[in-house]
């Protein structure tokens, strides 16, 4: 039989926009047993966003209890019900973003054999999620997973097929709070050029300033008055984005080389176009294939082991961390926490000037928040 666990989940604003959070719980709903409960600070969000950003959590607990299940979410947002049900548009590219990854989660959960419902319930049958909404936005942080030492070894499929126990989390204490950053536009990328690690280096355009400065912008209303550290690749654009985040946080920002883009040899400051008409065979290696290097450059291998160990050590830091530097590298942590096949990592986007926000534990235990906001 089916098994049927019940999502119930909540998220709040004292301000919308202002403090927010979320929280969630997971039931068995045959028992009425609790599985997990679920809550976490937000920093500023409207209260739609805190709601979306509940009944993730929620749902990806679920998934990761049992993927196959039945799964009911429960929600007082008529507005998240309907929408996350197709049955409303969606306007607001925040909420696009953050369905959109709702809608993958449920596929995941219906590839696997399972299913998902969404049901609107009123405020008053709600006050579990409610509760832990509220936690949320007094500055908890909450992952309890409940239940006895065997159904804490219940066994879910690993990747490889083979079988793994669900750690319990909780007691993992604060995670490091990351913003990733990409730089503004430089002449190389407004004419499609390569432009890796060692080659011509060159600085923001006027529009790249531009967007360096809606970039600091963005940052300063997401952290606020918390204490951040800036950290920025090695290479000109970065830095110089960088230094604007960093002037609008009135910090001085540090440089770490490990977050420098692909070093393309070469290659660095050709047009992708000459390249697709006179080495089409070469480029697509050098995108498909992880071990593919042009001479004097890096692999993508090579690469991506001095970006995780980069991503490593700001996650050891803790507190709150803004890093300024390239697409891939971005790619690169996005493909890591959530454990994206290279082949998938392509399929992210990161336009220049854009964040992306990160949750991070030092045992390697990462929620993504958003990516690619501009």
């Amino acid at each position: 039989m089916t098994r049927t666990l019940r999502v119930e989940a909540d998220g709040g604003s004292r301000g919308n926009p202002g403090v927010a959070g979320y929280g969630a719980l997971v039931r068995d709903a045959a028992s009425g047993d609790l599985l997990v409960e679920l809550a976490a600070p937000l920093g500023t969000a409207s209260n739609n966003v805190a709601e979306y950003r509940g009944m993730l959590a929620g749902l990806a607990a679920a998934r990761t209890i049992a993927a196959d299940a039945r799964i009911v979410v429960a929600m007082d947002s008529k507005l998240v019900v309907e929408q996350m049900a197709g049955r409303w548009k969606i306007k607001h590219p925040d909420m696009r973003e953050l369905a959109l990854q709702g809608r993958d989660l449920v596929a995941e959960i219906t590839t696997a054999g399972g299913s998902v419902e969404f049901t609107w319930v009123p405020r008053a049958d709600n006050g579990d999620a409610d509760a832990l909404s509220n936690r949320g936005m007094d500055g908890e942080h909450v992952e309890d997973w409940h239940g006895s030492e065997q159904a804490r070894d219940d066994l879910t499929p690993s990747r490889d097929g083979e079988q793994e126990p669900v750690r319990p989390r909780s007691g993992r204490g604060e995670p490091t709070r990351v913003v990733l950053v990409r730089h503004g536009v430089t002449e190389f990328t407004e004419q499609a050029r390569l432009d890796g690690r060692g080659g011509a280096d060159p600085g923001l355009t006027d529009a790249g300033r531009r967007q360096a400065e809606q970039a600091a912008t963005l940052v300063a209303e997401l952290v606020g008055e918390t204490p951040t550290t800036v950290i920025t690749s090695d290479l000109r654009r970065a830095r110089e984005t960088g230094g604007v985040i960093a002037d609008r946080l009135g910090v001085d920002p540090e440089v770490d080389p490990d977050w420098d883009e692909q070093s393309f040899g070469d290659w660095d400051g050709a047009a992708v176009s000459d390249l697709l008409r006179d080495a089409r065979e070469d480029f697509t290696a050098l995108r498909a294939d992880r071990t593919y290097a042009r001479p004097g450059g890096e692999t993508h291998d090579e690469m991506a082991e001095r970006v995780t160990a980069a991503w490593e050590r700001v996650v050891a830091r803790g507190g709150t961390v803004v890093v300024t530097c390239h697409r891939k590298p971005i790619l690169v942590v996005l493909a890591h926490v959530l454990g994206l096949p290279f082949e998938r990592m392509w399929r992210l986007a990161g336009s220049p000037g854009s964040l992306t926000a990160l949750e991070a534990w030092p045992d390697g235990h990462a929620v993504v928040a958003f990516t690619n906001r501009t």
